[in-house]
């Protein structure tokens, strides 16, 4: 898989990155359901064999789980084979509760890294991203330049290679980078979530800052094997059945109407919609690599051909009229 230079870092990304918020299990906020870590292992590793080089996780994700599934994998490689380690902070948690809240602070996020480091088993995370400026989104976001500094601080140490943010606006990311270099932004981006077109795709172009959209398939939305009756039976504890409006009417008719579009396109490729929705947003030089889950190694093969199609002027003409508008939901509760 060819790869690309990460913003004005060191690190030379594969188009498709794993993501780890699907495999982090249940019990927390943002959970999809039971997950077996066995699965989670042989889905990262066969991803890895097959040539993708960055796994992309949080400290949030699964309350520590993510990162220690993660720290897993990485024993199974020598060091020459294994994959870079995107992961994020400022989410979180209280041991007994469980509450997720946010936090700035440069003492956190000290604590934050170090908690990862271990649950990673490594010296070094190779890109340590803020997970939201501020949460829930758009609330305040004070105490930023702070965060960034404490973490300018930690890469002089050694303890993370890069830095990157997720979730900024292009106010924020100039505030950012009046503090430190930043190597990329993980924004959400997909067919159904298109306002970063608009400002943040440009700025992050000209200050040469890598984008890693995360959200590329919509939590599953536009994979093609999404229907109203599978998101019924998906299990209580799936955020996307009760708090996404995306999986509800009168949106969720309007997702399917594009997904078949994406079926007739894919239909010409041999390949499957989730493979033209990669496409699509990997049509944008902007976009570094994208941010792909999966659950069990056989989901992995759709995602990777994603990478290899351009969509022609024709079919992206074809697509456009179906794009529904309004935003699609990134995260419960908020809006892209």
């Amino acid at each position: 898989m060819k790869r690309r230079l990460l913003g004005t870092s060191e690190l030379e990304i594969s188009a498709i990155g794993l993501g780890t918020w699907a495999i982090a299990g249940p019990g927390w906020e943002f959970g999809w359901g039971a997950q077996d870590d066995a699965d989670s292992l042989a889905t990262l590793e066969y991803a890895v064999d097959q040539g993708v080089n960055w796994i992309d996780t949080a400290a949030v994700y699964g309350l520590g789980h993510a990162e220690t599934v993660v720290g897993q994998l990485l024993k199974r490689f020598p060091p020459s084979r294994r994959p870079l380690v995107f992961t994020k902070g400022s989410l979180v948690w209280d041991e007994k509760t469980r509450e997720i809240t946010h936090s700035l602070s440069p003492a956190s996020l000290r604590r934050e890294v170090e908690d990862s480091l271990r649950r990673l088993g490594t010296e070094a995370i190779d890109l340590y991203q803020i997970h939201w400026p501020s949460f829930p989104p758009g609330g305040p976001d004070e105490g930023l330049e702070d965060a960034l500094l404490a973490l300018h601080h930690l890469k002089a140490e050694g303890k993370i290679r890069a830095i990157g943010v997720s979730n900024f606006d292009v106010p924020q990311l100039k505030r950012a980078l009046a503090v430190t270099s930043i190597a990329s932004l993980q924004p959400p981006y997909s067919a159904l979530m298109r306002d970063v077109e608009k400002e943040i795709l440009p700025f992050c172009a000209a200050m040469d800052i890598g984008v890693l959209p995360y959200s590329v398939l919509q939590s599953g939305l536009l994979t093609g094997k999404m229907t109203n009756e599978r998101i019924q039976a998906l299990p209580d504890d799936d955020w996307r059945k009760t708090r996404s409006a995306d999986f509800q009417e009168p949106r969720l008719s309007q997702c399917l109407k594009l997904v078949d579009v994406f079926r007739q396109i894919a239909e010409r490729h041999r390949v499957t919609p989730a493979a033209i929705a990669i496409a699509w947003v990997l049509r944008r030089t902007e976009v570094t690599g994208a941010i792909l889950g999966a659950r069990r190694p056989d989901q992995v093969d759709d995602l990777l051909r994603g990478a290899e199609i351009q969509l022609t002027a024709s079919e992206i003409a074809l697509i456009a009229p179906y794009l529904p508008t309004g935003t699609g939901t990134n995260v419960p509760g908020s809006q892209s």
